[in-house]
């Protein structure tokens, strides 16, 4: 165990004496705030906020953070108030605990929406400051070093956690050497046998491989001095988590995994990186397609290397990859090592720091606009993706995205305004499919339109949380202030039949109303009628409760213009089109569903004012509408294409088609086309009709 002597030693070797005494300092007041405490092992428990000092000083981080690693358990479990740390070490090292702290005063509902609140809390810290990430890092792995002691059960809660949250952000923040350890932790917690048993094969096929790895080395330092280039040659070794992976996701089996030799080269300085690389492409045969050049184009988590992958002697594969000895830094510590090389407190951050702090900024913006907490953590676990595929603006930038990306993906990244905007895109300067999954190196161009809005199909495809999260704000935005419009419609649709208007109503009345049904404006109201929450009926009968007697006198029914959005359906059960006679079903949650006046499944409720609605078609309805038809006719060669034809003819619009014969003479053809209105749809089938064979052509409805 790491004693506060031995730590104070190391600090020593890179900060200055007064702040070493103030993380003793920090160690002895937590020491005597958890005294009498202990850990599930049997410990002290202050042995564990110092193993999270310990590692963070592996990392060479800054005394602030290492005295606010000795005191992050204080205000959780010591019951010692945040004004008593500020007082004592100053605000930057209380903020830093208070965020690294549970919310421990709240009660939830279930244990996922309390890790999604503190997970959340946690976000809103390290927008303020980043070392909040890095302490709670630090802590998770020390209490995944020492998972032993508890449950089977709350092992696997915790790993499963781990794996799907703190090892993807490790990752994110660049810190490598954290996230292979969080993973074979997390792997071992999870699965025991399978971990043991991955391990026991690895270590025989150590020892299998031992004399191959040593030759391909050795041959490598003699290609390097030949050339006169300086570099350390390493052997790489595949951690087990990243084993069990791809033997689950390539399907394949352990020696295919192993057959694969991988080694580090490590240089001084960047321009021997490529030397180096030339170097090794004149010993083995490079293969084609293997190359990446994560030097010139780093990656989201500030990576750099060159990768490729060579013919070895007997055909063996050689992963290799050649970096420099800060680059070798920066990808086992990541962002921890911005405070290992920077020389100034204040100078702005810069690299891997900068590209943090801008996920940290995408991170609190996903924040500020998801529903809940839990949409919120979907988001960020959607958008901890670790490959990347990097693509170009029409002006040259690059723009890091995660793999299977879409152009919706491209244009949110861009900026908000963009992907709300957004009707079409170029790639390579071809239009394309929003849907089509981007590719690295395409250029993207994105084709907006005012008045444009988000499309809900989108979350059908598209990857970033942050993509996600807008279109459902913009979605929630529209539907909304579309709920307002066709509750207001509707409310003074059944005003009119008691010979009244929502503008003759007293404000008075209208505040006794709002107060009645607890809801603080008349907006919310409204869109809980258009919603069908609440029954337009119920509430203007409420808002004249004075004149309650009134009968209502027969009224013009609502128009239907067909652009109302969100808040209105159209059944699939009749399929109504405009020319149509229409009735409304007002459903709770959905808003307005339109049927045909014939329409079996309102039969019951056709006449109830509270539950249907009178209706007819404006007229300048805008939009196609489908519609089903069953066409009889004499089997033919090339069947379809003579129908399909014939209806494109007439301006309509195959949208699916089914066939069975009914006997080998008489085929029954079922389609689905989108027509305008009555009018275009007796087009298409007077030209359906028009054609030879035909026998009977029907409209289905309920």
């Amino acid at each position: 165990m790491p004693s506060i002597d031995g730590l104070a030693d190391r600090l020593s070797t890179y900060l200055a004496a007064d702040q070493v005494n103030l993380v003793r300092r920090a160690y002895f007041y937590a020491e005597q705030a958890h005294d009498g405490q202990r850990r599930r092992s049997g410990e002290a428990y202050v042995t564990h906020p110092l193993a999270v000092a310990s590692i963070l000083a592996d990392m060479h981080m800054d005394h602030q953070s290492l005295m606010a690693a000795m005191l992050h358990d204080v205000i959780e479990d010591t019951g010692i108030a945040k004004e008593a740390l500020t007082a004592q070490f100053g605000e930057t090292v209380s903020e830093l605990v208070d965020g690294v702290s549970k919310l421990t005063q709240m009660n939830f509902e279930t244990k996922a929406e309390a890790q999604a609140e503190n997970f959340q809390k946690m976000a809103m810290a390290m927008a303020r400051d980043i070392r909040v990430i890095l302490v709670k890092l630090a802590d998770r792995l020390h209490n995944m070093r020492t998972l032993e002691v508890l449950s089977g059960e709350k092992r696997r809660r915790i790993a499963k956690e781990t794996l799907e949250i703190y090892a993807p952000i490790a990752n994110r923040l660049g810190m490598h050497s954290m996230r292979v350890e969080f993973e074979d932790l997390g792997f071992k917690a999870m699965h025991p046998m399978r971990s043991e048993r991955i391990r026991a094969a690895v270590r025989r096929a150590r020892g299998n491989r031992k004399e191959i790895v040593a030759k391909i080395e050795e041959s490598i330092h003699a290609c390097l001095q030949r050339e006169g280039l300086q570099g350390e040659v390493t052997g790489r070794e595949k951690h087990l988590y990243s084993i069990y992976q791809k033997m689950r996701g390539k399907r394949r089996a352990f020696n295919e995994i192993m057959d694969v030799y991988a080694f580090r080269i490590v240089v001084d300085k960047v321009d021997t990186c490529y030397r180096v690389l030339g170097a090794v492409h004149n010993l083995y045969k490079p293969l084609p397609g293997r190359f990446k050049d994560y030097i010139a184009i780093p990656k989201a988590n500030g990576y750099q290397s060159l990768h490729t992958t060579l013919f070895g002697m007997h055909g063996v594969p050689i992963e290799i990859q050649i970096r420099t000895r800060e680059m070798e830094e920066m990808a086992n510590n990541g962002i921890a090592a911005h405070w290992l090389y920077k020389s100034d407190a204040d100078e702005a951050p810069k690299g891997n720091h900068a590209r943090a702090r801008q996920w940290v900024k995408g991170v609190l913006e996903m924040q500020q606009r998801a529903g809940n907490s839990l949409e919120f953590i979907e988001s960020v676990k959607i958008d901890l993706f670790p490959d990347e595929v990097y693509v170009f603006t029409p002006k040259g930038k690059i723009m890091e995205l995660p793999k299977g990306s879409t152009a919706v993906d491209f244009a949110y990244a861009v900026h908000t305004d963009v992907g709300n905007s957004c009707i079409a895109c170029r790639i390579n300067r071809r239009l394309a499919p929003l849907s089509q999954a981007l590719e690295s190196g395409s250029t993207v161009e994105i084709v907006t339109a005012p008045g444009a809005r988000s499309n809900p199909a989108w979350l059908n495809f598209v990857v970033t949380g942050k993509a996600r999260t807008h279109i459902r704000h913009a979605l929630k935005l529209q539907r909304r202030s579309e709920s307002i419009s066709l509750g207001e419609r509707l409310l003074n649709k059944t005003l009119t039949s008691f010979d009244s208007h929502l503008e003759k109503i007293s404000a008075e009345r209208i505040q006794a109303v709002l107060a009645e049904y607890r809801v603080d404006v008349i907006e919310d109201l409204l869109e809980d009628i258009g919603l069908g929450n609440r029954m337009a009926y119920v509430v203007a009968r409420r808002l004249l409760a004075e004149s309650n007697d009134a009968a209502p006198s027969p009224d013009g029914p609502l128009a239907i213009r067909g652009t109302e959005g969100l808040v209105l359906n159209y059944a699939k059960c009749c399929t109504p089109i405009p020319g149509d006679p229409i009735v409304g079903h007002i459903s709770a949650g959905k808003g307005m569903v339109v049927h045909l006046e014939s329409c079996k499944n309102i039969a019951d409720i056709r006449n109830n004012p509270e539950k249907c609605i009178q209706l007819n078609w404006a007229k300048d309805v805008t939009g196609e509408f489908n519609v089903e038809l069953r066409v009889e006719l004499e089997h033919q060669r090339g069947l379809i294409a003579v129908l399909a034809s014939t209806v494109a003819a007439a301006d309509g619009n195959i949208e699916k088609i089914g066939m069975d014969e009914r006997d080998g003479r008489i085929s029954v053809v079922q389609l689905i086309i989108s027509v305008h209105d009555r009018v275009h749809l007796a087009r298409v089938i007077k030209k359906l009709r028009s054609l030879a064979g035909v026998i009977r052509i029907t409209r289905m409805r309920a």
